[in-house]
């Protein structure tokens, strides 16, 4: 088997159903073009911008792949919609989400995507699982993702355990 080239960081959450289910069957879900390496620690973690919704389970994955930036993210909306998720309001409720937030060192700047995800470094449930893969990756202001993850401490992030 050759070796997949690129690297990429994927934000996964739940908060229908059982979260612990949709999170296992979404990473079942990923095939020989998107080899997981390595998982975060689940969080749950109290819903942003939306409040009125059940708390959500999140993790980050490390994965390694030879798809496009484009041609991941439609990769993870198969898995979403094999899953159930269905996108009628934003930042609701959902079976699974799966989001880019790095990949590789590259910025992609598409009407459907951003790279760096353009929210994730003012959110606790991407930066405190990312912590636990990248913690000296650098951010915003050159601050480490270890860093801006302390600024969550004890803020609605608690610790549920792995995945696996």
């Amino acid at each position: 088997m050759t070796s997949l080239r690129h690297t990429a960081y994927i934000g996964i959450g739940s908060n229908l159903g059982d979260r612990l289910q949709y999170l296992r069957r979404a990473t079942d879900a990923f095939d020989a073009e998107v080899q997981i390496v390595r998982a975060a620690p689940i969080f749950e973690t109290d819903p942003v911008e939306l409040l009125d919704q059940p708390a959500f389970f999140n993790t980050v994955l490390e994965v390694r792949t030879d798809l496009r930036p484009l041609e991941l993210l439609a990769a993870l909306h198969e898995i979403e919609h094999g899953l159930g998720r269905e996108r009628l309001i934003r930042f609701g409720p959902r079976t699974v989400d799966l989001d880019i937030l790095l990949y590789d060192d590259e910025y992609v700047c598409f009407q459907s995507l951003q790279i760096p995800h353009p929210r994730m470094w003012r959110r606790a449930f991407v930066l405190v699982p990312l912590a636990h893969l990248v913690p000296n990756r650098r951010g915003p202001g050159g601050r480490t993702v270890a860093d801006l993850a302390a600024e969550f401490h004890g803020r609605g992030v608690r610790d549920v355990g792995c995945l696996w």
